[in-house]
């Protein structure tokens, strides 16, 4: 046996990012996924894996066979690996919380295939800050004679698989909208490579609509609900106009994520999606991210709002703050309509649902379709009545964390550079540095730049009083940024 750190593993490029261990694909080999798995069990979850350990993953390529390398750092460990399969993400947070298991999904979520990803639970829901601390910083033996060049020599099948996370996901939902809630509804459903292409087909049959599958593949698509391509918008667009849908909806890769889309096939944004949500589960508090649109504030729908770092543990901690202050129904969600809930909510019909502090891409997806039931109006009409303020980010993919780090230093520590590199846009009113650099102008447009904390891309949100104009806002702040960045590393 050999003591391993996992910081040195760290170096190879797999860490942790807003939301899990995320990598390459060559980074995240048999002994890397393995080793973190051991260090999960021995420093956060050594008393909760007695009973079992769920584990399931997405559909992208790698992912059965980083799933094979946890299974094996489980049996290792002499816990009980449960293999649920491939299925959502919150499918089986829900399932762990359910039956008080740990857990945890090998899944790159929205990234590109060639990336990939492992996400860690404890009986209690998503792993703390401090536990990613504790994991980062833990020393595990392993036995290089099971791994050549990475890979294990013998990994364990997969089989038998554990069908019982998906069926509760699914019955969750269906118990609390009812059925017939969605009759006489065609709702267009783009199943590309998510995991929940089925269950999302069968969970709206149930409530009574009509389905219509839609650009099914084989090939994982990496679907980033927070930088949707105009392929798929105008993709969107006619498959309304061409099957006369209702809505249409989908998710990313591991379906914590939702995309939704009206009568005419126009993409909401997904702060939008979280405010008319938790509109809908009639909130009291809600928790969201500096980058979400302001339209939540300005709404007044809500007793409080509380903004966050970026990434769902800082939404999870908020919301565990609001809970004990006595502050529920406390809900949150993310600038990408990934959707959280923090404490039971009842629905119209006084039907319960029990707390779900994971992001969840199918809670929304429901609630909004049942929302337009609930008004009687078609779903391009569910903004009615909100502040006009529109939301667009974009993103500058292979651009270094260190290039990100040291533009926005620069300007945040100076007055002069701010203002020198925002001043086509006019005077610079406020700068909020919680995460990465929000600078709104005297127009009251907002421009927020930051580093992706899963990839090296330096990503570009922005708002106005059109979506025209945060469209033009968000392109210009990645151009500018790509200008002065080079400008900085000539110099």
């Amino acid at each position: 046996m050999t003591e391993v750190s996992i910081r040195s593993l760290a170096q190879g490029g797999a860490v942790f990012g807003t939301s899990g261990v995320r990598g390459t694909v060559e980074a995240l080999t048999d002994r890397v996924c393995f080793a973190y798995t051991a260090a999960f069990l021995r420093a956060v979850a050594c008393r909760e894996a007695g009973q079992g350990v769920a584990i399931g993953y997405d559909l992208r390529p790698s992912s059965p066979r980083m799933t094979a390398a946890c299974v094996a750092a489980c049996q290792a460990e002499g816990a009980k690996a449960i293999v649920c399969g491939p299925l959502p993400t919150p499918a089986l947070a829900h399932f762990a919380l359910t039956r008080g298991l740990p857990a945890i999904m090998v899944t790159g979520s929205h990234i590109p295939f060639d990336r990939n990803g492992i996400k860690f639970y404890t009986r209690l829901g998503e792993i703390s800050k401090e536990d990613e601390s504790a994991i980062a910083g833990a020393v595990v033996p392993l036995d290089d004679r099971a791994f050549e060049g990475g890979r294990l020599a013998r990994p364990p099948a997969l089989g038998p698989l554990a069908p019982a996370a998906q069926e509760l996901f699914r019955d969750r939902y269906l118990r609390f909208f009812g059925p017939g809630l969605l009759r006489g509804q065609r709702i267009g459903v783009y199943e590309h490579s998510s995991v929940a292409r089925d269950l999302i087909g069968e969970v709206l049959r149930g409530l009574g609509a009509e389905v219509v599958p839609l650009g099914r593949t084989d090939t994982f698509v990496p679907v980033d609900t927070e930088a949707v391509s105009e392929a798929t918008e105008r993709q969107a667009r006619g498959w309304a106009a061409a099957h006369g849908l209702s809505a249409l909806v989908s998710t990313d890769g591991d379906a914590d994520r939702p995309l939704v889309g009206d009568e005419s096939g126009a993409l909401l944004r997904g702060d939008l999606v979280g405010l008319l949500c938790a509109a809908f589960l009639r909130a009291r508090t809600v928790v969201t991210p500096v980058s979400s649109n302001t339209a939540l504030e300005r709404s007044g729908l809500f007793g409080k709002v509380v903004r966050t770092r970026i990434g769902s543990p800082y939404v999870i901690a908020a919301m565990e703050d609001a809970v004990r202050r006595g502050e529920a129904p406390v809900v949150g969600y993310e600038a990408n309509g990934g959707f959280l809930l923090g404490s039971a909510v009842k629905g119209p019909s006084g039907a319960a649902l029990a707390a779900l502090p994971t992001r969840d891409a199918l809670l929304p997806i429901l609630s909004l379709l049942a929302l337009a039931t609930e008004r009687g109006v078609p779903f391009s009409r569910l903004r009615e009545g909100l502040p006009a303020r529109f939301t667009a980010s974009d993103r500058l993919p292979e651009f270094a964390t260190e290039a990100s780090r040291r533009l926005l230093g620069l300007l945040g520590a100076s007055s002069d550079e701010r203002a020198r590199f925002f001043g086509e846009l006019g005077e610079v009113r406020e700068v909020n540095e919680v995460d990465g650099l929000r600078v709104t102008l005297a127009s009251g447009d907002i421009v927020h730049l930051r580093p992706s904390g899963n990839a090296p891309e330096l990503r570009c949100y922005a708002e106005a009083g059109t979506a025209e104009r945060a469209l033009e806002l968000s392109r210009w702040g990645l151009r500018a940024a790509a200008a002065k960045s080079a400008e900085l590393k000539g110099g």
